[in-house]
């Protein structure tokens, strides 16, 4: 009995290891490729010289590599883990297994923001309009759509944070949420009917979703929130835990229910609201990678669980990047006409496998 029990042990330590080095290996790989692969081809030796200090003999690779792929790249790993994270968070809480991070309306919040700066000065025809300015305002046209998204995310959070203190269902607070994404669609749509043909195509293309957004001097502050965002949702790894076990457990164990629903909701926000800003409407990635990673790992418990859908995150995200940039110079696939389909039939898998219960 001792010698079974001590095999068990043996093998659960054995899966323990093997999966956080296959995942760091994936995205030490994964990252590379995105510095390697692009729409200018650069030797891989030269890739690594420049990573290495080394002064590229064309300063135009060394300027591709450090001001453009890099931050992308690192972009994606954040991006991806942040999505993720708060996807696992909202399904566990919500006790739904289709639950992502657009569910309380705070992506479409963003993008809400941005269609405001993008398509409402096309439908007033002022002579301030930044869609019609020279290259000069091209970065203040930049600043405004960041600034635009982030205000409509967080205006959302606020408004469903407000209805959490009134609320203590679950259920309805996440069909507050769904409300409060349809009514910011619908303004995007009223949005799009008036604006001219000029504002709906930049909007349509800012949508696809795209790493690409955050340039190197950006690059500290969307990290900084990213990283905080993500300690804060490792820190509710424990009542995570004991909301698996149903609300009224969690609460025999001790859990403000209605404190950890918060800081969920802000970490979730926070999340959401950086990633959209930034990189526009990311699809499928906060839905999909947690369900990967419980394939992957074999359990819910989030101490294993969350570490790995951070990482998973992370390396599905650099995938798709590297996907769009494939084609080279025949130009960039847009972001989210990829990320489905990774995401799709993991959904679709995950749907039929529970059709029994």
């Amino acid at each position: 009995m001792t010698d079974g029990k001590h095999r068990c042990k043996t093998h659960e330590r054995s899966e323990r290891v093997w999966f956080p080095i296959v995942c760091v290996v994936a995205i030490v790989v994964l990252f590379f490729l995105n510095l390697l692969f692009g729409a200018v081809r650069i030797p891989a030796g030269d890739v690594v010289s420049i990573l290495t200090g080394h002064v590229s003999e064309r300063p135009i690779w060394q300027y591709i590599v450090i001001n453009s792929r890099l931050p992308q790249a690192v972009t994606a790993m954040l991006c991806g883990s942040a999505l993720a994270v708060s996807g696992l968070m909202l399904q566990t809480a919500f006790r739904n297994p289709l639950a992502g991070p657009g569910v309380f309306g705070v992506s479409s919040g963003a993008s809400l923001g941005v269609a405001v700066v993008m398509l409402l000065p096309t439908i007033l025809n002022t002579p301030l309009s930044i869609l019609t300015s020279s290259t000069p305002s091209a970065f203040n046209f930049q600043l405004s759509t960041l600034l635009a998204a982030f205000i409509g995310a967080m205006l959302v959070l606020v408004i469903i944070l407000a209805f959490a203190n009134m609320v203590r269902s679950n259920v309805m607070l996440l069909i507050i949420g769904i409300m409060t994404g349809y009514v910011a669609s619908s303004a995007i749509s009223l949005l799009n009917f008036f604006a001219t043909d000029k504002g709906v195509q930049s909007y349509i293309i800012w949508g696809m979703g795209n790493f690409s957004g955050v340039s190197l001097q950006r690059l500290p502050v969307f990290a900084a929130v990213s990283v905080i965002g993500i300690a804060g949702s490792l820190m509710l790894i424990k009542p995570l835990n004991a909301l698996l076990l149903g609300e009224q457990y969690a609460a025999n164990l001790g859990v403000n229910l209605r404190r950890v629903r918060n800081l969920l909701l802000v970490a979730t926000g926070l999340l959401t609201a950086i990633t959209t800003a930034y990189c526009g409407p990311v699809a499928f990635i906060g839905l999909a990678v947690p369900h990967m990673a419980r394939l992957l790992t074999g359990t819910d418990n989030h101490r294993t669980l969350m570490p790995a859908t951070i990482a998973v995150g992370a390396a599905v995200a650099l995938l798709c990047n590297l996907i769009c940039v494939l084609p080279g110079d025949k130009g960039i696939i847009p972001l989210n006409a990829v990320t489905p389909l990774i995401g799709a039939p993991v959904i679709v898998y995950i749907i039929l496998s529970q059709k029994g219960h």
